[in-house]
This record gives C-alpha cells, sequence and structure tokens, in this order.
C-alpha cells in the first residue's frame, strides 16, 4: 500500500481529468518542453501529437494548448457505416472524416480508419503535464484515478467567447526590411517569446486577447497589407519556421 502511495506521489499534477473514462486529455506546455517529452509523459508519438493538432513542425511554445490521445484503427466491416462508427468509439463522423481526410460518408470493408479515442464533439478533457519528481514516472492515465475535482482550463472555458475560423500564415521580425515593432508598438525582436498575431481590426480589434488552435493564447496586436478579412499572421520569431508554418486553417477563439 505504502509503495503504491509512494509511486502515485512521483508525478504532481497541476489539473486533473473530467473523466476516467476518457483518454483524450488537452495539455499546456511549459518553458522547456518539447514533442518528445510530452509523448513519452503520455504514451504516445510525436508524429500522433502533430496529426492531431495539426503541426508542421516540432516547434511549440510555453503556453501552447495542444490536445494528445490514444491512437486506435477500425477495419470497417461488410454493412459498417462512419454514423455506426463514430457510436464504437464515442466521437463523430465528421472527426473521423477529418483523421482519415475522407471527402465522402462513403465507405468499403476492408479500409483502416485512424480513431482517436476520447475525441468527440461533446467534451474537453483538460490537464497540465506531469511535472516528474525524482520517483519512477508514471503515465498520464494513472491521475485519473485521482479524486480531486475537475477543473477547466480558463482560456477556454469563456462561453461568451466568439470564435471564428481563419486563414493564417507565419511572419518574423527577423527578415530584411522587417522593423520589429508591432502596429500597437510590441517590440517584438526584444521579446521574442511573446505571442502576437496580425489581424483585420474589422474583424478582431486591436489589443484583443486571442486564443489560436496549434499556437496558443496571443495578442491581436499587429495589422498587415494582405491581413483582410478572416486572415491572421502568427508570429514565429524563427524566420525558417515562419516558412515551415505554411498556409493552415485555424480556428481562433476572441477572449476578450
Amino acid at each position: 500500500m505504502l509503495k503504491k502511495m509512494i509511486t502515485m506521489i512521483a508525478v504532481a499534477v497541476l489539473s486533473v481529468t473530467v473523466s476516467a473514462n476518457v483518454q483524450a486529455a488537452t495539455i499546456t506546455v511549459q518553458k522547456g518542453d518539447t514533442l518528445w517529452d510530452l509523448s513519452r509523459v503520455h504514451n504516445t508519438s510525436v508524429e500522433n501529437i502533430q496529426k492531431l493538432n495539426h503541426l508542421t513542425t516540432e516547434l511549440i511554445y510555453p503556453g501552447d494548448k495542444l490536445t494528445v490521445a490514444q491512437e486506435k484503427h477500425h477495419i470497417v466491416k461488410q454493412g459498417d457505416t462512419l454514423w455506426d462508427i463514430a457510436m464504437e468509439h464515442d466521437t463523430s463522423v465528421s472527426l473521423i472524416k477529418e483523421w482519415n481526410h475522407l471527402n465522402t460518408d462513403l465507405i468499403h470493408p476492408g479500409l483502416n480508419l485512424l480513431i482517436y479515442e476520447g475525441i468527440n464533439t461533446n467534451n474537453t478533457v483538460v490537464t497540465e503535464k506531469a511535472v516528474k519528481l525524482s520517483a519512477p514516472s508514471v503515465k498520464a492515465e494513472s491521475t485519473q484515478e485521482e479524486s480531486a475535482p475537475a477543473v477547466k482550463a480558463a482560456s477556454t472555458s469563456n462561453s461568451s467567447s466568439k470564435e471564428i475560423t481563419v486563414k493564417a500564415t507565419a511572419y518574423t521580425a527577423y527578415c530584411e526590411g522587417c522593423s520589429g515593432t508591432t502596429a500597437t508598438g510590441i517590440n517584438i525582436k526584444a521579446n521574442p517569446d511573446k505571442k502576437v498575431i496580425a489581424v483585420d481590426p474589422s474583424v478582431i480589434p486591436l489589443g484583443s486577447k486571442v486564443y489560436v488552435e496549434g499556437y496558443g493564447e496571443a495578442i491581436a496586436g499587429d495589422t498587415g497589407g494582405a491581413i483582410k478579412g478572416n486572415r491572421i499572421d502568427v508570429f514565429i520569431p524563427s524566420e525558417q519556421n515562419a516558412v515551415n508554418f505554411g498556409v493552415k486553417q485555424l480556428k481562433v477563439k476572441i477572449l476578450n
């Protein structure tokens, strides 16, 4: 009994999961974290985390919110429908289509479908990264037995927040002709860890606090000549990483 208690104390958990039956989790990236570290703690792979969060690089920042989940595979049988499979795995048809790049509901026997456990449209599981102490590591799932009350991440629990889908690209201050000072006066060269996005002020007011899918909490602190309508530019310090970011369709939640 004493050994079991010591083992459970080996991981200090800042937040707990909502349900012991749900294996997906949203984690907050801490300073010094890497995708490799997070994949080991949550018993998954770097590739799975990248795919689930639409990441094109292994670059992550403190404060980023990342979803992690165990990967399963479902082999389609005669008579299966996407609806049946979604119900069986407690997820949604739209998510299965997204994970497997399906443009139609038509499936055929033998098709190998990727499923992420615990991801659905009706619940959000929130947990902070486990902090390793001197005792042996314990999988994140073991924290689901804790009796502490469930808590929701403040950045995503604001029911009055407005959420929009945008076309996102990236920019950097370290390029020829770049001043390094945003439209609102933020010196991003002096503050390379600052999360800033360029926006169309008629869509996202300047100075707004926002949450950008796969990027984290940021300030709408800049504008750009090509940033019109539902377009944003996310600031990334490294010019190469900004190039690697490419063009993405992301969800942005306006927090205030």
